[in-house]
C-alpha cells in the first residue's frame, strides 16, 4: 500500500539564510575551532586554526532505524549518508562560484529541500561527517565501510555523498570492501548548493532516483555525477572546476539519466556472476583500523631523485605506488632507491602518470598496475597489504579486481 505524504517544498536559500545567522552569532574562536574540520574549500577564505588545536572531528556510524511507514511503503528505502564537500557548501553570496566553504550545510536539510523525491524513493538522512573529502583518513573510510554495509541490512539501497577532490579514492576504497551486493551510490558537485546554477540538487536527486531503481546491483559502488554514471573503477577527476570532470579514460561511462530514463549499456564482471560470487575478499570486519597499511605514491619526472621513496621507507610505508613517465618508467635514481626498498620487503605496483593507458610486466617486487590510476592502485594495494603480506597473493589480487576484463 502505497503511503501518502505531503510535501512543503522548502526554499534553497532557507538553509542557507540560517547558515548565515547561525555563524554572525557564533563567537569567532567557536567558529574557526569549527572551520578547522573544512578543508575542501575554494576561493578566499579565513585561515584555520593550527590543526593540533582542534580535536578530531567525529564520526556518526549510527544508521537511522527505518520508520513503520517506511517499512509499509512500496518505495525503496534509500539511505543518503552525507560526509560533507562542495555539494554541502555554503557559498559567499548567490552568485559565488569558487568562494564558499565546504561541508556546511546538514544533509537532512539539503534532502528535505529536494522536490518530488517521494516519486522515487523514501529517503532517509544520516550525516556520518561533513568535511571535504581530504580531510578524511583511510581510518574514517574503514568505518565508512561498515556503516554502508550496515545500512544496507536493512535498506534497499545507499548514497554517499562527498567532496570530488578524492571522490575517487572514497569510492573505489567503497567498491572494494562494501560486502553487500545491493546498489552504492557515491555523489557530490562542482557547484556549492546555494549559488545560481549548481549541479549538487540534480546531482543528488538522480543518485537517489538512480539507487533507487536498483539498476546497479551487484555493480559495486558507481559515481552519478553530471547526469552521467560511472564505475568506480577506473573514474577520475580530470578538471577542477568544470561541470562534467569526471570521465573513465579509455573505457568510459556506464550509462546515463535523462530525466525517467536510466540507461544502463555496459557493466562490471562482477555483475555477471553467480550471487555472492563478486563479493569483494576485502572484508573489513575481519581486521581491525590498525592492520591498515600505510602505503605511498612517488612520482618519476626529468632527473628525479630517489629521496621520495627512501623517506616513505624511512617513515613505515609497506607499499609504494610508482607514477611513471610514459609506461611506467622511472628515473635512474628512483629504480635504485626502489631495488633497496624492494629487499627490505616493501611491495611496489608500477603505474603511469599519464592518466590514460595499461602498464604490463612487473618483476621481483614489483607489480604492474594495468590501467589502474596512482591514487585508486593505492587503493588496491593498500587493502592487499592491510590483508596480507604474501606477494604473489597480491599479484593476485591486481590481476583479478585490479584488471577485471571480461
Amino acid at each position: 500500500m502505497m503511503k501518502s505524504r505531503t510535501n512543503h517544498p522548502i526554499a534553497v536559500w532557507s538553509t542557507a539564510a540560517l547558515t548565515a545567522l547561525v555563524i554572525s552569532l557564533t563567537p569567532v574562536g567557536s567558529y574557526a575551532a569549527y572551520a578547522q574540520t573544512v578543508t575542501e574549500v575554494k576561493g578566499t577564505v579565513s585561515t584555520p586554526a593550527p590543526a593540533s588545536t582542534a580535536a578530531a572531528p567525529g564520526r556518526n556510524t549510527t544508521v537511522p532505524p527505518l520508520s513503520e511507514a517506511s517499512k509499509q511503503s512500496t518505495r525503496p528505502n534509500v539511505l543518503v549518508i552525507g560526509t560533507g564537500g562542495t555539494i554541502a557548501g555554503q557559498s559567499t553570496d548567490a552568485t559565488s562560484f569558487q568562494s564558499y566553504r565546504a561541508g556546511t550545510l546538514a544533509i537532512e536539510d539539503m534532502v528535505g529541500e529536494l522536490p518530488n523525491k517521494d516519486k522515487v524513493a523514501d529517503v532517509t538522512a544520516l550525516q556520518f561527517g561533513n568535511s571535504g573529502s581530504s580531510a578524511y583518513t583511510m581510518e574514517d573510510l574503514y568505518d565508512l565501510s561498515l556503516t554502508v554495509d550496515k545500512a544496507l541490512e536493512t535498506y534497499d539501497s545507499v548514497v554517499v555523498t562527498t567532496g570530488t577532490d578524492t571522490m575517487e579514492e572514497i569510492a573505489y576504497f567503497l567498491d572494494l570492501t562494501v560486502q553487500s551486493g545491493k546498489p552504492v551510490v557515491i555523489t557530490g558537485a562542482m557547484r556549492p548548493w546555494t549559488v545560481i546554477g549548481s549541479d549538487a540538487q540534480a546531482n543528488l536527486y538522480n543518485a537517489i532516483k538512480l539507487a533507487g531503481s536498483g539498476r546497479t546491483a551487484s555493480f559495486g559502488t558507481v559515481l552519478m555525477l553530471n547526469d552521467t554514471i560511472h564505475l568506480a573503477r577506473g573514474v577520475t577527476k580530470t578538471n577542477d572546476y568544470r561541470t562534467d570532470t569526471f570521465e573513465t579514460p579509455m573505457l568510459g561511462a556506464v550509462g546515463y539519466i535523462d530525466e525517467e530514463n536510466i540507461r544502463i549499456y555496459r557493466a562490471p564482471l562482477r555483475a555477471t556472476k553467480a550471487d555472492g560470487e563478486g563479493k569483494p575478499v576485502f572484508d573489513l570486519s575481519k581486521i581491525s583500523k590498525a592492520d591498515l597499511a600505510k602505503v605511498e605514491i612517488a612520482v618519476s619526472y626529468q632527473q628525479a631523485g630517489g629521496g621520495a621513496i627512501k623517506g616513505f621507507v624511512a617513515d613505515g610505508a609497506k607499499g609504494i605506488v610508482t607514477a611513471g613517465t610514459g609506461a611506467g618508467g622511472i628515473s635512474r635514481e628512483m629504480s635504485a632507491a626502489r631495488k633497496e626498498a624492494i629487499e627490505k620487503g616493501v611491495v611496489f605496483v608500477t603505474t603511469t602518470r599519464t592518466g590514460s593507458g595499461s602498464v604490463y610486466g612487473g618483476g621481483e617486487g614489483i607489480i604492474s598496475g594495468d590501467n589502474l590510476s596512482p591514487q585508486q592502485a593505492r587503493i588496491l594495494l593498500l587493502l592487499s597489504l592491510s590483508f596480507t603480506d604474501d606477494f604473489n597473493t597480491i599479484k593476485g589480487w591486481f590481476e583479478t579486481y585490479g584488471t577485471p576484463e571480461v
